[in-house]
């Protein structure tokens, strides 16, 4: 699943490409792809049309577009009455509305000519007034999906839980490090919290660990503040370099807006190498199962406590 680097990746791309344009039309070619819009795809299509894209944002690993433009009445419904995730209404707090999305494992927000040929998962087909580049969401395994919401305050309201993440500029490293070192956990399942701190999933976790020399399981509640802020850092840094290289990409599921893979797999230093050497001090590096995933960990450089947390 795309992390904080990928998706910022394609929300930069999606800036360039599609912010200040008015939608035209929308076609919904697989209702699964806005499943989460519970009016249903109809409604979704005729909720965008005319609608302006104002900016495309981030909050972790979600991006979404803030909408403007006429005012958004669809069955005789205002912005504040459009459901949320869960059904619920949000009066009073709702300042707005957004197109919410989320790539889950193998979506694609692509910007494209109009007169390319469709992708063979193409999902959602949005096409704008200037008759230039469309965008596209290609989605192969269906676990993506858009969904029109309202917005609570700066968030839309399904993701107004999640934590800003270390690249936002308002995150707030102390109260990060008190947080962390309260859980009683994991060090690696407390970094996967996005509501502890967002943007960070399985190969940033390790790599952080790594860099900082933190075995995954050890407890949070003994990590010396010292520790905690070194973590925080390398897992600022290691996101700041992987976004530099254009994400991580193992395979042709995760693409920019310009369908270019990233290249920070290469840069690497733990995750996936189980069985290579360290190229710190060259001890084999193991891999062990994780909340039905995989951790990586080089067992000289990080070694695994005596009391483990998992």
């Amino acid at each position: 699943m795309p992390e904080l680097p990928e998706v910022e990746v394609v929300r930069r791309g999606l800036e360039r490409g599609v912010a200040g344009r008015t939608i035209a039309t929308v076609t919904v070619s697989h209702d699964r792809a806005v499943r989460r819009h519970l009016a249903g795809a109809g409604d979704f299509e005729a909720v965008l049309r005319g609608r302006t894209i104002a900016a495309v944002r981030r909050r972790g690993k979600y991006l979404w577009f803030d909408l403007a433009g006429r005012d958004l009445l669809t069955h005789d419904r205002a912005p504040h009455d459009l459901p949320t995730h869960d059904g619920a209404s949000h009066h009073g707090a709702t300042v707005g509305t957004a197109l919410l999305g989320h790539l889950g494992m193998s979506g694609q927000l692509l910007v494209v000519s109009p007169v390319k040929e469709p992708e063979k998962h193409l999902r959602v087909r949005i096409l704008f007034t200037d008759g230039g580049r469309e965008l596209r969401f290609v989605d192969q395994r269906t676990f993506g999906g858009l969904a029109v919401v309202p917005t609570v305050g700066e968030l839309p309201a399904p993701i107004a839980h999640i934590a800003r993440d270390p690249l936002d500029s308002d995150f707030d490293d102390d109260a990060f490090v008190a947080a962390l070192r309260r859980r009683r956990t994991g060090v690696k399942r407390a970094l996967l919290d996005q509501t502890l701190v967002s943007g960070i999933g399985n190969i940033y976790a390790d790599e952080s660990l790594w860099r900082a020399g933190v075995h995954y399981a050890r407890p949070t509640e003994t990590l010396p503040a010292s520790t905690a802020r070194a973590l925080l850092a390398e897992a600022r840094a290691v996101m700041t370099d992987a976004l530099a290289a254009g994400g991580t990409s193992f395979d042709s599921l995760y693409v920019s807006v310009n369908g270019e893979s990233g290249l920070f797999d290469r840069s690497l230093n733990v995750y996936g190498r189980a069985g290579q050497p360290c190229v710190r001090c060259e001890t084999v590096i193991v891999r062990d199962a994780f909340m039905n995933r995989s951790s990586f960990t080089c067992p000289g450089c990080q070694p695994r406590p005596r009391r483990a947390r998992w």
